[in-house]
């Protein structure tokens, strides 16, 4: 698994590819948790060669990331393959967060990017 992220400006871009396991998740959001409480920060997640989530689901049903950071957030774009579209948004909570959040296909995040501005 890899995660790696950059700011660019106002946008935060993660990159992610392998299996996602909740001890690098941890890792990336105490990394840019700081960032994102500048305020008004939109998120640009760039899925590649995805895998899936593991653990079991106990492990993520901590939300006290969102509950500290979700009124600094402005936007979140996922940009992947569309076989993982509909795990990606239930697992970034669209609709059940405060900003909006939109899954883009692979090879279109030029569209996220002008929907994140």
């Amino acid at each position: 698994m890899t995660t790696t992220w950059s700011r660019e400006d106002k946008t935060i871009v993660v990159q992610v590819s392998g299996v996602l396991t909740k001890a690098e998740f941890d890792i990336c959001q105490s990394e840019i948790e700081p960032i994102i409480q500048e305020g008004q920060i939109a998120i640009l997640v760039l899925v590649t060669d995805f895998q899936g989530w593991g653990g079991d689901a106990d492990e993520w049903a901590d939300l006290s990331f969102q509950e500290r950071n979700d009124p600094y957030i402005r936007k979140i774009a996922i940009v992947g393959d569309e076989k993982w579209h509909d795990l990606a948004i239930m697992f970034a909570g669209q609709g059940l967060r405060r900003f909006p959040i939109e899954y883009f296909k692979s090879g279109r995040e030029e569209f996220a990017r002008a929907w994140l501005e």
